[in-house]
């Protein structure tokens, strides 16, 4: 039965204030980050009398950006590999092994995800810097304890949705390459890891843009060698002037490897949360 022509149209409405409300928020970052300042801190124009892309030359100079960026690739990074990790084989276990206590596990890892950041923001502040003066461990303002911190937030999500994904590959290719003389962890890699590719991949975006857009621990846990974007965009409001433009040139500058990754993985992506959010 053919759709009344009422109901297309309101859908053809929508459809385009939705697209002009998600649309219009970028096109005003980008025309701000190709003025001058003057024209950014005048009157609102929505046709830019003229551009420039000294701001996008300047973004480097105004701040250490380049520092900032290395600092979030290197910790959203290492989270990243480190989540995935410990995922694949935690959520392995619990999807192809029974043992005491699984039930118990699973609802921990899951329960975790109920509590706001800002509760675990000062004890982990505390543990940190008592563990740097007992063993001379520096994890607070260092890469490696933003890391950790970060590992903490992604791992539990990630393991829940790895067990939905792994229990959706049946059993029997793993039987069969037992059956082939593969051991469990033979099994794992060549077998089970390949068939899970796109909730590997989802888990992996997951974890990457939590740890690439974290504002509330990066702004505690670091200090000037150690800040990442989200926090060293700060960098461009002094005391006496905001630089607009060039916070909106820097703030596109940062999404370019979030939007690149989900440009290209988002087929994978997809298919990774339909697959763990069904199960």
């Amino acid at each position: 039965m053919a759709r009344p022509r009422s109901f297309l149209w309101s859908r053809r409405i929508f459809l385009t204030l939705l697209t002009g409300f998600v649309l219009v928020p970028v096109y005003v970052m980008v025309s701000s980050s190709l003025k001058p300042l003057a024209d950014v801190t005048g009157k609102f124009r929505w046709f830019p009398s003229g551009l420039t892309v000294r701001p996008y030359i300047d973004i480097w100079s105004t701040v250490p950006l380049a520092r900032y960026f290395a600092n979030s690739l290197i910790v959203a990074g290492a989270a990243t590999l480190l989540s995935v990790l410990i995922a694949v084989f935690a959520a392995y276990a619990v999807s192809r092994y029974d043992f005491r206590g699984k039930r118990v596990f699973t609802v921990t890892v899951l329960s975790t995800q109920m509590f706001p950041g800002i509760l675990f923001l000062l004890p982990l502040f505390l543990l940190y810097v008592n563990i740097g003066n007992a063993t001379g461990i520096a994890l607070f303002g260092s890469r490696g304890g933003l890391i950790l911190t970060y590992l903490t937030f992604s791992l539990p999500f990630s393991i829940w949705m790895l067990i939905g994904y792994f229990d959706s590959v049946p059993r029997d290719l793993d039987e069969a390459a037992l059956v082939d003389g593969c051991g469990p962890l033979g099994a794992l890699l060549r077998i089970v890891v390949p068939a899970a590719i796109p909730g590997i991949v989802a888990v992996a975006v997951y974890a990457f843009m939590t740890a690439w857009g974290e504002v509330l621990f990066a702004s505690v846990m670091t200090d000037d060698t150690t800040r990442t974007l989200a926090v060293g965009l700060q960098g461009y409001s002094t005391l006496y002037d905001v630089y607009w433009n060039q916070i909106m040139a820097a703030s596109l500058v940062v999404s370019v490897p979030v939007v690149a990754g989900f440009l290209l993985l988002q087929r994978y992506l997809v298919a990774g949360l339909t697959a763990g959010a069904v199960k």
